[in-house]
Formats: structure tokens, sequence, C-alpha cells
């Protein structure tokens, strides 16, 4: 792994922490096997290293976007993941609701329905674990 490289991993490594916790990378960190860890290199260098890692949009910015494409794309897992980040990113669930309401526009109200039903439980999970 040449420098230029090396600084984008560990750029994207610090910023995909800030983005989904310490405990969310150390498991994928700590699950990898020779078979992903080309994979989990990729997504760090590329996603957090490189595009979220950009100036000009804020982390709240990015986690708005990211929210509609990935509902307009229907990858569940991934909303959900998400919109578990936003306790770090800054959208609220304001900024969630406006997303997913042009997902509901743009991409069709059955990718919007599930990405609320979505959001809806994992708010549920996230208010349970801050007040229980």
């Amino acid at each position: 792994m040449d420098d230029v490289t090396k600084n984008r991993y560990r750029t994207g490594l610090e910023v995909r922490r800030s983005v989904l916790g310490d405990p969310h990378v150390d498991r994928a960190e700590d699950t990898a096997t020779d078979f992903d860890r080309p994979f989990q290199q990729l997504i760090t260098e590329a996603a957090w290293g490189t595009v979220w890692a950009r100036p000009g949009w804020s982390k709240r910015e990015r986690s708005i976007v990211t929210l509609a494409l990935l509902a307009a794309l229907g990858h569940d897992e991934e909303v959900a993941m998400h919109v578990r980040a936003t306790a770090n990113t800054g959208a609220t669930r304001d900024d969630i609701c406006e997303a997913f309401l042009h997902v509901a526009v743009y991409a069709g109200v059955p990718a919007a329905n599930r990405a609320f039903k979505i959001a809806k439980e994992v708010f549920a999970q996230m208010d349970e674990a801050a007040h229980g």
C-alpha cells in the first residue's frame, strides 16, 4: 500500500468511525476474513476516505443524501444503519422525513413506504436505548 492509499485509508477509518461509531467499525474489522478484507479496505478508502471526507458538504448533508439513495434503491439494511448513524451526523428526524418524501416522488411510494417503516423501527430502538 503506497502512502496516498495509506492516508486515504486512515482518513476513511476516522470518518467511518465518526459516522457509524466505533462498535460498528470494530465489528466489521473483527469479522473480516481474507475473503472480504479487500472489500472492507475498498469501502473505507473509497466511500469514507474519498467521498465522505470531501470538503463542501457536511456530514449531515451527506447523511441525508445517502439515506435518500439507499431508500430509493431498496437497500434496507443500509437504510437502518444510516438512520442509526444520524445520531452522529446531525441529520434530524425531520431531515429524514423530507428525504423520504423526495424518495416517494422521485423513486416511488413503495420505496419510501419501506424506508419510513425501517426508520420508525430504528427510532423506536434508539429511543428505548436512550430511555430504557
